[in-house]
């Protein structure tokens, strides 16, 4: 009897003492929970609350999912997405604290999809001296922009006049398209020196429009799927520019090119590779085509809708007229005097969002605004966030180019509250020939034509990525006196 005593002694301490240090783990979990931010991770490990999230909604607005959520546990909250816990943040202090500190307290990460088709060397992925090494390059590459500007304005101007003459007896163009053609043009001129009629040009066109199908696909490496397919095209694009490459090093010369080209600026530097060339190629195309795109596609639909702004552009760009001979080019002095259309531009990057969020993961344990971001976490900063922010923003859903006058680089609507290029490490190289680009095609479009979208409620939405679902369709009226005319 007493041996049962004490046996039941025994188990009453333990059952005790299991439950105090039960009481204790939980009381400290709650603890270290209660230092997250605030928030709900789905109730299925592998997909979250990623459905929500990518949901289509206009790239204007927030979306449902964001909305919510910022309503239900503010601007900094945690959630499960892309298969990992993540840290989101619609907070313009905390984005620009993730983007200032690249390598420092966080590093590029993004999907297994995106290296998977993009490759390891792609800028978007690649972190540390890797990535500093090869943004160098892409700034070394831009700054060629400068050195020659009448040249790259010349050449702009050729491309934008070479599609809109196409129009000259068009009534109705899917708009979307076209400006892919314009970029896509810009962009193979500047790095391969490529015709808009030259056979590589199309094969290079081809396997893009397949590669970028695939590029937000699942990551499922089978025969037939999209993810698949942009890897088999990103390889073939690779064997193009390849045997580009050879064929240069053979010959030895520039042939008919009277400057040198992105590729052979990239081809006399010291210490990089054909790999790292071949992806920067990808990178130059991806980026000098898609986004700069949708840029064009945006503003077109907003013009279409601000008489005002239309009016006011159109005027500026027939002041920029009267000031040349019949015929005469653009030259640089007449694009920095486009005032109007860099508030234009601006507006069209902070209200459309061409690029919605990035991808970041926590190096280290972060304490910020008396949260804790734990190492290891993912972390994506939205950008549209904060531009479509009232606290930063007065009527941050209208469009309204005006809201620039008077800022520049330097005005406090830029920079920290202006994320539209990123920040940090990884603002944008291209960023300069993304806004010449829109101009010159600007100035071309809205002197020779009228326009009305054939459906009003296509509208520029995230898929993520930015696109229009129809394309839209533009019903196109030359104007009956254009100050520019396309015959010259």
């Amino acid at each position: 009897m007493e041996g049962e005593w004490h046996h039941f002694h025994y188990t009453v301490a333990v059952a005790i003492f299991m439950g105090a240090s039960f009481a204790i783990a939980l009381i400290f979990r709650r603890q270290k929970m209660s230092k997250l931010p605030p928030g709900n991770l789905g109730w299925c490990p592998f997909l979250g609350r990623t459905l929500g999230f990518v949901n289509p909604h206009p790239s204007t607005s927030n979306g449902h999912f964001l909305d919510q959520n910022i309503i239900k546990y503010g601007k900094i909250f945690r959630s499960h997405l892309f298969g990992h816990r993540t840290i989101v943040s619609c907070d313009q202090e905390f984005n620009n604290f993730v983007l200032q500190n690249e390598d420092r307290f966080f590093v590029s990460s993004y999907p297994a999809n995106i290296p998977g088709i993009l490759g390891r060397l792609t800028l978007l992925v690649a972190t540390g001296t890797v990535h500093k090494r090869l943004r160098a390059v892409a700034l070394s590459l831009f700054a060629a922009i400068r050195n020659e500007q009448q040249t790259f304005l010349d050449d702009l101007q050729n491309c934008a006049l070479l599609l809109v003459k196409s129009w000259k007896n068009t009534e109705t163009i899917i708009f979307c398209n076209e400006a892919r053609k314009y970029t896509f043009t810009v962009i193979v001129k500047e790095i391969l020196s490529l015709k808009a009629d030259d056979p590589e040009t199309s094969m290079i066109l081809e396997n893009f429009l397949t590669f970028m199908k695939g590029l937000c696909s699942i990551p499922i490496k089978l025969p037939g799927t999209a993810y698949e397919m942009a890897i088999q095209s990103r390889r073939r694009i690779f064997e193009i520019v390849r045997t580009i490459v050879r064929r240069r090093k053979n010959t030895g010369d520039h042939g008919e090119r009277k400057r040198k080209d992105f590729l052979d600026v990239m081809m006399e530097m010291e210490g990089i590779s054909e790999d790292e060339i071949l992806s920067l190629v990808m990178d130059l195309l991806l980026g000098g085509h898609e986004t700069t795109a949708m840029l064009i596609s945006i503003l077109v639909k907003c013009l279409s809708e601000s008489p005002p702004a239309l009016h006011q552009l159109r005027e500026e760009h027939r002041g920029v007229r009267k000031r040349k001979e019949k015929g005469e080019g653009l030259m640089w002095e007449d694009y920095k005097n486009m005032k109007f259309t860099q508030m234009l531009i601006k507006e069209g990057l902070r209200y459309g969002n061409v690029v919605k969020f990035v991808h970041r993961k926590a190096l280290q344990t972060i304490n910020f605004k008396g949260y804790e971001i734990p190492k290891g976490w993912k972390v994506l900063p939205i950008l549209s966030g904060v531009h479509l922010d009232a606290s930063q923003y007065h009527e941050p859903l209208q469009f309204n180019p005006w809201r620039w006058q008077g800022k520049d680089k330097r005005g406090e609507l830029y920079g920290k509250y202006f994320m539209a290029f990123g920040g940090g490490l990884r603002l944008c190289p291209g960023s300069e020939l993304a806004k010449l680009e829109t101009a010159i095609f600007l100035h071309y479009f809205v002197l020779n034509f009228e326009w009305t979208p054939l459906n009003p409620k296509d509208v520029p939405m995230a898929f993520p990525f930015v696109d229009f679902k129809h394309g839209l369709q533009l019903s196109l009226k030359p104007l009956s006196h254009p100050t520019t005319t396309l015959s010259s």
